[in-house]
């Protein structure tokens, strides 16, 4: 067996980023960023009004001042002339201010007369004027890469792009193996389960920016094995769950290895998650989970999440990890890394009572995995452990 550091790091030996496509801006939202998104334009184009109220000189402004309104700005149709000595522009918020003005007095320090405004004895002393280019100048960039959350793809609209150079999304062939599985609605037989992993595998890869094939159930069998793994072809990556263990309806890595497989790794130091393998089959990266649920998702967040990162040009690394407070104690580890479940709150991390790796309904409720290396002795409430967030 071998580390899950290892492990990863053979993963990440089987891929590489996928370049670059074309996208509109409108579809590009949760999209990753491939090239600098670059500003024609300053943000503001010019001096705006950041409120309502009158444009002036701030030399002329003092409690009792008196001005002739002489127009207004407003935004979208701006005041072509200038201001003069004693003279007042109408304005309103996100107007141009006219040449001349250094200042916008808030219409709540206003008093309107017969001839303009006068200026109320509390003034507020804010020039409320934002600079050209105060957000923003031309040239400047929105680097990559980058995931294209609502502000970045606000950003860039303002920045003037329309079309955007994106990380082209990874495909992904998940096919889960089994005589016992049957596809969520149909009825199982007595001796037969629901096939949860395919679905919840594809959830998480979708999130991650995947383009997930869902192909059907291979059945123990090495034709029926052998006509999946062909049905995969196109694909920039294979993840199977199920049948990697040493038992007589095992059969994906012999199989595999009878397509030509290229082997990375076979069985990894965790729990849960010890059936695990990689490797390349029909020049095709693939990824074997466990069949066990909550083994088949831990896996999933601890090497599918970095391998789509990865593909999508975010760089080789594994998942972010945090060091928390444990809000209750937790026993000896034993010789493989542990993930466990657990739930993070204002208090702390609590790991679940129950850890078998069969028990959706734990992980369903939990937010978090603590990490245990190996080894790791028993450690009281208030000891720092490291945490990937869900």
């Amino acid at each position: 067996m071998i580390s899950t550091e290892e492990a990863l790091e053979r993963v990440f030996d089987l891929l590489s980023p996928l370049g670059a496509e074309d996208c509109p801006i409108a579809e590009a939202a949760g999209r990753i960023l491939a090239a600098p998104i670059i500003a024609t334009r300053n943000q503001p184009p010019f001096a705006a009004s950041a409120m309502d109220g009158y444009a002036v000189k701030s030399a002329e402004v003092h409690p009792g001042a008196s001005f002739r309104v002489i127009g207004q700005s407003a935004a979208g149709a701006g005041f072509t002339g200038a201001i003069g000595p004693g003279e007042a522009l109408r304005i309103f918020t996100g107007a141009p201010v006219p040449e001349g003005a250094d200042r916008i007095v808030i219409q709540e320090d206003t008093i309107q007369t017969s001839s303009g405004i006068t200026l109320r004895d509390t003034l507020d002393e804010a020039p409320y004027i934002r600079p050209a280019g105060n957000d923003f100048k031309a040239g400047e960039q929105i680097e990559a890469p980058a995931r294209l959350t609502p502000s970045l793809i606000s950003l860039a609209a303002s920045m003037g792009a329309r079309n955007l150079q994106v990380a082209r999304r990874p495909v992904v062939a998940v096919m889960a193996t089994g005589d016992e599985l049957v596809m969520p609605g149909e009825v199982p037989a007595e001796d037969q389960i629901i096939a949860s992993n395919t679905l919840g595998l594809a959830a998480l890869l979708r999130e991650e920016g995947a383009i997930v094939r869902a192909l059907p159930i291979a059945r123990d069998n090495a034709e029926n094995l052998t006509a999946a793994f062909h049905l995969a072809k196109g694909a920039d990556l294979i993840v199977t769950t199920g049948g990697a263990s040493v038992g007589d309806h095992d059969l994906v890595r012999p199989v595999a290895a009878s397509l030509g497989m290229e082997p990375a790794f076979y069985k990894v130091a965790m729990r849960p998650g010890k059936p695990l393998m990689a490797g390349r089959v029909l020049d095709i990266p693939m990824i074997g989970l466990p069949g066990n649920p909550v083994s088949s998702m831990v896996c999933g967040h601890v090497f599918l999440r970095p391998a789509i990162r990865l593909m999508l040009g975010l760089g080789a690394a594994p998942l972010p990890r945090r060091r928390v407070a444990l809000a209750a104690p937790v026993g000896a580890n034993g010789p493989r890394a542990h993930y466990m479940r657990a739930t993070l709150t204002a208090d702390g991390v609590t790991a679940a009572t129950r850890q078998d790796s069969a028990l959706l309904s734990v992980l369903a409720g939990a937010n978090a995995l603590i990490h245990r290396p190996p080894h790791d002795p028993a450690q009281p409430a208030g000891v720092m452990v490291e945490v990937l967030d869900l």
